[in-house]
């Protein structure tokens, strides 16, 4: 099993900035990509980005291109994503999530191929 616990949400204005972590523990080895997902309320789960683990490679959702940038420590097998110029629609329930098994580029951003899932952070953007 894999635990994962996210911090380092909170109340920001519209532009401003947050860093959210998510610390992973438990069988971690079995880890081949760490993601970020998305949730307001009455609204379905989205994507927001990932990494995978073997190579580094990074994809994000048009929406958050360009503003935000999600990073690793391999040795904490830990995942940050830094949210910068943050909007209203940018409020939600942040969660990370980890896929046990590699994954093709094509597939980071399909949630159904990702197995253990924090508790979630409440991000929220004041306009």
């Amino acid at each position: 099993q894999v635990q994962l616990v996210e911090s380092g949400g909170g109340l920001v204005q519209a532009g401003g900035s947050l860093r959210l972590s998510c610390a992973g523990s438990g069988r971690t080895l079995s880890t081949y990509a760490m993601g970020w997902f998305r949730q307001a309320p009455g609204t379905e789960r989205e994507f927001v980005a990932a990494i995978r683990w073997t190579d580094g490679y990074i994809y994000y959702a048009d929406s958050v291109k360009g503003r935000f940038t999600i990073s690793r420590d391999n040795a904490k097998n830990t995942v940050y994503l830094q949210m910068n110029s943050l909007k209203p629609e940018d409020t939600a329930v942040y969660t990370c999530a980890v896929a046990p098994g590699f994954l093709f580029i094509r597939n980071l951003a399909n949630r159904s191929k990702y197995d253990y899932w924090g508790q979630g952070t409440q991000v929220t953007v004041s306009s």
